[in-house]
């Protein structure tokens, strides 16, 4: 299954969720990723060194949620180099022997991500108190506990990224990520160009101010246009009430786009799983650029150039004999 391209920087990451390993036909300026000046912290500003917070450890471990961490410590489950705690912050380290309810923990999983086409009539929560089903509740049943990044309301649908690492997720759904979230939006009404150029300046609705936004008419039919829709803040249903502060009602919304993923063909309710290299870029592992190589190394010269002097002199001779 192919993924198309929306951002050439990032041709060659896109090509590892589907493949795993670049490819020698793609030809892409690489993505570096540059260490931050800044001590890395294992979580809710805890320095690396420190080691994490045992609610981390636990969710990252897979067996549950940050929240259902708490209240298992609460209710005097977790025990850890054989003391029973009784309050998150605890911190960890990869020597610590934690236990839930006698039970030792395993090693936390590594970071995984996927690329799921959400359909509508889901809602992204775990836990729906309307009962309504849920993106989780859909997802296949070999699948880790995960979460995902950003949100996609109930009556939206396209590309949604899922991880099992609650860390990344909330890495790369900030607008500081720098990630552009693309949509194909259909509304009721009609509209100039200008109007919607005028968005890329922000606009405040009710007190509340929203960032620049990219939006291009497409088509108009009968009486509903479609939009090229792009943002990098992704509030709350920012796309429905941007549009219906320009007199637009929003009946179809489509996520087509999230930072360098894209969703393409991916069917309805299909799930695919990103590359562990990909992962590795995407997390900030200052160790690994775009195409999956560590800073430093060599990168393979074109065949042409490997040839050795002496054959192309050697042929360049047998040619030109051949020609007199």
């Amino acid at each position: 299954m192919a993924l198309r391209i929306v951002d050439n920087r990032a041709a060659q990451v896109v090509r590892d969720v589907v493949y795993g390993f670049p490819r020698a036909a793609i030809r892409s300026r690489s993505l570096r990723m540059t260490p931050s000046p800044h001590p890395p912290d294992a979580g809710d500003g805890v320095p690396a060194d420190k080691g994490e917070r045992i609610a981390k450890r636990l969710a990252r471990a897979g067996l549950c949620s940050r929240r259902d961490a708490e209240r298992w410590i609460a209710e005097g489950r977790v025990v850890v180099d054989g003391q029973r705690i009784d309050t998150p912050a605890t911190l960890v380290t990869a020597a610590s022997d934690i236990r839930v309810d006698g039970n030792p923990v395993a090693a936390p999983q590594r970071a995984r991500l996927w690329l799921y086409h959400k359909p509508v009539g889901l809602v992204v929560t775990a836990h729906d108190p309307e009962g309504r089903p849920t993106v989780f509740d859909a997802l296949p049943r070999d699948m880790p506990r995960v979460v995902s990044v950003g949100r996609l309301d109930l009556n939206s649908e396209g590309l949604l990224l899922l991880t099992n690492d609650g860390a990344l997720a909330r890495r790369l759904e900030l607008p500081s990520s720098g990630w552009t979230r693309r949509y194909r939006v259909r509304a009721h009404g009609q509209i100039e160009q200008a109007a919607l150029d005028r968005l890329r300046d922000g606009v405040v609705i009710d007190g509340i101010a929203y960032g620049g936004i990219e939006a291009h008419i497409d088509r108009q039919q009968r009486s509903n246009l479609w939009l090229n829709v792009a943002l990098k803040e992704g509030r709350n249903r920012e796309v429905r009430r941007v549009m219906a502060h320009l007199g637009l009602g929003v009946n179809r919304l489509i996520r087509v786009a999230f930072g360098p993923f894209t969703l393409n063909d991916l069917p309805a309710g299909a799930v695919i799983e990103a590359s562990p290299r990909l992962v590795s870029q995407v997390s900030g592992d200052a160790d690994v650029d775009a195409s999956g190589r560590k800073p430093g190394w060599a990168r393979p010269k074109p065949r042409d150039e490997r040839r050795r002097p002496g054959r192309q002199q050697a042929r360049h001779k047998a040619g030109s004999a051949g020609a007199r």
